[in-house]
């Protein structure tokens, strides 16, 4: 038999029995977990029926995103971004813009100098300096002391970045398009998001395939996870991003969506980055991205209900609406 993989049924209604198992030490529990395969049809086991070396990871409280949802705020400071393109690429416009998604209740802001939409080219290292450096810094003269996230794939885009004032990296490669990325996070001991995607952009959408798209993202992330350990970067510094639309199609999307509670079993937070993606237009009747907010939303709501700790969207005062009445309701 192949190896088992573990994904928590998440439940976070009011009524639980005695010996469900906080999922995380978050708002979600669980009574049961569906054990996957490679190659056979899914089961369903109870928690004392799967062994006992599977429930630390699903137990433990993920660093410092796990008590609640969090929201990261997308602020692209670039002409060509598939939602926002253009609306942030002046720096006191990002500046501005950063500001008031903290003030609309994003935790962190993820700020980004390269578009990594589909078919996007790669930015130069320079250019992609100059657009983040003076927002970061901005955001800081301004006085935001929240966390704010590089979205780069760059070791000295991020130094420069963390001269400026950042204090989180998110890497959409993995950490696996610059070498050197991953040192310049361990040395200056910051946290890392690690997602699930492609080197290139530009052709990330070109036929993309898989043996099994659920397993095979959770081995890369695993594999990911144990590299960055392995450079210097504790566990509990890492998040990980299944990466949602980057190298998948609709129906691969879909498929993680359905299962990403099994990502749980990683031991790390996880963050969904689904917001304005082509397939919430395609199944929602969005032709326009700006227009795709209520299905984010949704998507988002759905990823709560499966214990997702981090929620990356364009719009936050919508979506931090959401989640206080998501929580007034389901998850006390």
């Amino acid at each position: 038999m192949s190896r088992a993989y573990y994904r928590p049924i998440v439940q976070c209604d009011v009524a639980r029995p005695r010996q469900a198992i906080t999922l995380a030490q978050g708002w979600g529990w669980f009574t049961h977990v569906e054990v996957l395969h490679r190659g056979a049809p899914p089961k369903i086991a109870e928690i004392d029926q799967i062994p006992p070396e599977a429930l630390p990871p699903l137990r433990g409280r993920p660093a410092q995103f796990g008590e609640r949802p969090h929201i990261m705020g997308i602020l692209n400071a670039t002409p060509d971004s598939f939602s926002d393109g253009g609306l942030h690429a002046a720096a006191q416009d990002a500046v501005s813009a950063g500001l008031a998604m903290a003030a609309a209740g994003a935790d962190i802001l993820d700020v980004g100098g390269e578009s990594t939409r589909p078919g996007a080219e790669t930015v130069a290292i320079d250019t992609e300096i100059r657009r983040i450096v003076p927002v970061v810094s901005g955001l800081r003269a301004r006085g935001y002391d929240g966390v704010i996230s590089l979205d780069t794939r760059k070791a000295e885009v991020a130094r420069a970045g963390i001269a400026a004032g950042a204090d989180l990296i998110n890497d959409v490669s993995g950490f696996t398009y610059d070498p050197a990325l991953a040192g310049v996070a361990a040395q200056a001991a910051l946290p890392v998001c690690v997602m699930h995607g492609p080197l290139d952009p530009a052709i990330m959408q070109n036929d993309p395939r898989y043996d099994d798209v659920i397993l095979d993202v959770y081995d890369f992330l695993e594999d990911r996870i144990a590299a960055l350990e392995a450079q210097g970067i504790a566990r509990e510094k890492i998040i990980a991003d299944p990466g949602i639309g980057f190298g998948k199609t609709q129906e691969h999307n879909l498929q993680l969506l359905a299962r990403l509670s099994l990502f749980h079993s990683l031991g790390v937070p996880i963050l969904l980055g689904a917001s304005r993606k082509r397939f919430i237009g395609t199944i929602g009747g969005a032709e326009g991205a700006a227009d795709r907010a209520p299905g984010s939303i949704a998507v988002g709501l759905a990823g709560l209900a499966q214990g997702v700790q981090i929620l990356r969207v364009h719009d936050v005062a919508e979506t931090a609406q959401a989640i206080a009445l998501w929580r007034a309701c389901v998850a006390q």
